[in-house]
């Protein structure tokens, strides 16, 4: 007998293929795609299939904001996750973006379990239950849910009140044992990537327990180990140990394929097989369009809302280039944050490559497509030490080529894109010589004209991800925090561009990055 395990993972709302940066695209990805590749494995699949949603699914999306920000009904959103037909659904940590209440209005009203073991409250799992044990022909599959424990190093605390993030790996080590004696197959279903080179071992990242996937495949009694978070296109066998991590918005979906044989008291594994079957070239599932429409059509319209114009040029045709020099759309972002918060200092990225700024008239469309996370803000008084640490952190971001030439350095790329733990900032001004050791690259840091020194204190606003600490930035962190603005950034972007209307595309180019490009 043949059992398939079929999963998605970090879909982040987009149900359609579109990025909403124009009207009818039909780009290689979405839930509505992922879908129709699924249907496909069911109805060739030789024996049983399960099938999983492994988390990060509620907030992404410009439809999945537009649900929980402006119509604040999740089951217009959950009710089109509940057409793919999952039959067990996982917890991602953006799950906790728009608060635990919001979390909890969704998943009452997926027509699938959650399950998850490692978040607790006083104790006891919190979200659904930590597992669940399927019968399929006879095989009885338990699926444990686990999700990544750093959540408390990025979120913000309201919400996650009250909540205990366990250790994956003790939860892991507690809950198999047990199912192996209840189970013929035991599935983890692990919100988290992997922290090592699945082939040689070597730690890939710094080792904080944000990813713990390969030290999971090392546990005994594990059939097959479902990932995600990272947003890699992963299909192996690790430690002997079939794993799937399918990618990004759907663009694959994971399958892992068991073969059982029969025992005197059930069933054991006796081979398995991993892969990844990509969604792109596929059509869109029609009982998804068919659900998403309604609500895709109110999104596009008031994503096509006007909100201001532009007198000069707040476009980005080069993602690198803006992060070398200051663009006058980075230069804005930083003053709605200035605004908003009250203070003169700020702090900044540019997300990732599909950003393209601002055109002549900004719509939400462009406010929510370059914004891309729901972000508040904090204001952080920081020492001048610690100012000048971050700004060596950001420099890391940046090698030079065997020609001397700047370019991205290749952990901010690979494995996963990470270029929103680049920071840009203003109110400062700064250089970074790239030619210079790690460590003694800011050579320039003044503030309204005179040296930062290391004693005195700056009040600086970045969004709560990065304030408390997001990023490995161990210079930050929840204690500096001295107030807050608690609405949404895209608000914050909205409700300055109502004050605003005509805006002038300015860049006072505070920093250099040296060599010149």
């Amino acid at each position: 007998m043949k059992l398939t395990i079929l999963s998605t993972s970090d879909t982040h709302g987009f149900v359609l293929p579109t990025n909403y940066v124009k009207r009818q695209q039909d780009l290689p990805f979405s839930l509505a795609k992922a879908k129709t590749v699924m249907d496909a494995q069911k109805a060739a699949a030789p024996g049983p299939v399960l099938t999983i949603e492994n988390g990060d699914w509620l907030q992404g999306s410009p439809l999945a904001y537009y649900v929980a920000k402006i119509s604040r009904q999740p089951e217009q959103l959950t009710q089109i996750y509940n057409a793919v037909g999952y039959d067990a659904g996982i917890i991602g940590n953006h799950e906790f973006n728009y608060g635990a209440d919001y979390l909890r209005q969704a998943l009452a009203t997926l027509n699938y379990p959650t399950l998850n073991a490692n978040i607790t409250r006083d104790g006891k799992p919190t979200f659904g239950a930590p597992y669940q044990i399927f019968k399929r022909d006879g095989v009885k599959i338990a699926v444990l849910g686990l999700t990544t424990s750093y959540i408390p190093h990025w979120e913000a605390p309201k919400n996650i009140a009250g909540l205990q993030f366990q250790d994956v790996i003790t939860t892991a080590k507690y809950y198999v044992p047990r199912l192996r004696q209840q189970a013929d197959v035991v599935i983890v279903a692990y919100h988290g990537g992997f922290e090592r080179d699945l082939r040689t071992g070597q730690p890939t990242e710094r080792l904080t327990g944000e990813n713990v996937g390969y030290a999971l495949t090392q546990i005994p009694g594990i059939d097959a180990l479902i990932t995600g978070h990272q947003h890699r296109q992963l299909a192996a066998t690790v430690n002997g140990v079939p794993i799937t991590q399918p990618g990004y918005r759907g663009e694959a979906v994971g399958k892992i394929t068991l073969t059982l044989a029969p025992t005197a008291t059930g069933y054991q594994v006796t081979d398995s097989k991993a892969v990844l079957v990509k969604a792109g070239a596929s059509a869109a599932s029609e009982a998804i369009v068919d659900v998403a429409k309604p609500l895709n059509q109110v999104v596009e319209t008031w994503l096509d809302q006007p909100l201001a114009k532009v007198q000069g040029d707040m476009r980005i045709r080069d993602p690198f280039a803006a992060r070398v020099h200051e663009t006058p759309y980075i230069e804005f972002i930083q003053r709605v944050q200035m605004a908003s918060t009250g203070a003169d200092i700020s702090g900044t990225a540019l997300f990732n490559n599909e950003g393209r700024g601002f055109g002549a008239t900004i719509t939400m469309r462009d406010v929510v497509t370059n914004y891309i996370y729901p972000n508040t803000l904090a204001v952080l008084r920081l020492t001048g030490a610690d100012l000048k640490a971050a700004l060596e952190q950001c420099a890391t971001y940046f090698s030079l080529t065997a020609d001397g030439q700047l370019t991205v350095t290749p952990r901010f790329e690979r494995p996963k894109p990470q270029h929103y733990n680049y920071d840009m900032y203003q109110g400062i001004d700064y250089t970074l010589d790239i030619r210079q050791p790690v460590g003694q690259r800011v050579t320039k840091l003044t503030y309204h004209g005179q040296p930062v020194t290391a004693a005195q204190t700056y009040d600086v606003a970045v969004n709560q991800y990065r304030a408390a600490g997001g990023g490995n930035f161990a210079m930050f962190g929840p204690e500096k925090i001295i107030r807050e603005n608690q609405k949404d950034m895209t608000e914050l972007i909205a409700d300055y561009l109502k004050v605003h209307p005509d805006l002038e595309a300015v860049a006072d180019h505070n920093f250099t990055v040296l060599p010149l490009m």
